[in-house]
């Protein structure tokens, strides 16, 4: 059994599923989900109920059978001292991300493990892309809204452009962290498309639709996707992955938009500044193919 513990936003929950589904894919067993960080996390909830996954949701018993009992007195009190002095904790079954970039070594993990992180990088999951696109298909039928919005994708030189703003502005640590990508960054993603695509049609998807609709004024046409709230941010994913080509923002929400983007031509312009936390090694996070600008 793999058990990984979920946080964070749609796009974070999604590369967590996809690095522990290569690791059930490996050994041939079963994945299940560790729900029990967002009993204290307000920020977000649980978000992978719109795909057809293997939604199998880790008892606390499940749990304590492979990293012990964590409330039990001596196993905190021997965490926090082995934490002071720099060392681990011993439990060789739970798996903890030690750094932003890529770990070959959590490829190799054998089974029974948690695994607990964010695992921001193709390279986990990259042999299994066949399975994470199937899984990851939005299993809810479009609604009447979102459907006008596919067939005019569809029918269009379509490009999203994905604009984060929300927590990126409003909360200071967020703020501090992660920064938001600013007009400069969509003038050249902008620019870049044009000069490859010849009738480009621009979807715009953001928290903040009015601040992008008063800010991203193109001389190409432009339609703002407005039609979803945040419970239904499911629905932004699988319009922005209907797109032809895509210019994100740092989000690993834009990021999966782009990663399930079937088009096999599709051009993704991502930044290249990912963050504004300088000690986070982003080097793996966007693929090879990808353009950084």
């Amino acid at each position: 059994m793999i058990i990984v513990k979920l946080i964070g936003g749609l796009g974070n929950q999604m590369f967590q599923y996809a690095t522990a589904r290569r690791l059930a894919e490996k050994h041939s067993t079963i994945l299940k989900l560790d729900l029990t960080g967002f009993e204290a996390y307000k920020l977000h909830r649980y978000s992978l109920h719109c795909f057809h996954i293997w939604e199998y949701i880790a008892t606390h018993n499940e749990i304590k059978s492979i990293i012990g009992d964590s409330q039990n007195f001596t196993n905190r009190l021997k965490r926090k001292v082995t934490a002071k002095l720099g060392f681990s904790d011993g439990n060789q079954n739970l798996i903890r991300e030690k750094y932003f970039h890529f770990d070959p070594t959590i490829l190799e993990l054998k089974d029974n493990v948690l695994i607990d992180g964010f695992w921001q990088s193709e390279k986990y999951f990259a042999d299994i892309p066949d399975i994470l696109r199937r899984e990851f298909d939005v299993k809810y039928k479009q609604d009447p809204d979102s459907k006008e919005f596919s067939e005019l994708i569809q029918s269009n030189e379509s490009i999203s452009i994905h604009v984060r703003r929300a927590d990126y502005v409003q909360n200071q640590v967020t703020n501090q962290v992660h920064g938001t990508c600013d007009r400069a960054y969509y003038d050249r993603c902008v620019n870049h498309i044009e000069a490859r695509v010849s009738n480009p049609h621009f979807f715009i998807f953001s928290d903040e639709p009015e601040w992008a609709r008063e800010n991203l004024k193109l001389s190409h046409p432009t339609t703002i996707v407005d039609c979803n709230d945040p419970s239904r941010n499911y629905e932004d994913l699988r319009l922005m992955s209907q797109c032809q080509h895509n210019i994100i923002a740092n989000s690993s929400f834009s990021w999966w938009g782009a990663w399930l983007n079937s088009n096999l031509n599709k051009i993704v312009c991502a930044p290249e500044k990912w963050f504004n936390d300088p000690t986070r090694d982003t080097k793996d996070l966007v693929p090879n193919v990808w353009i950084k600008l």
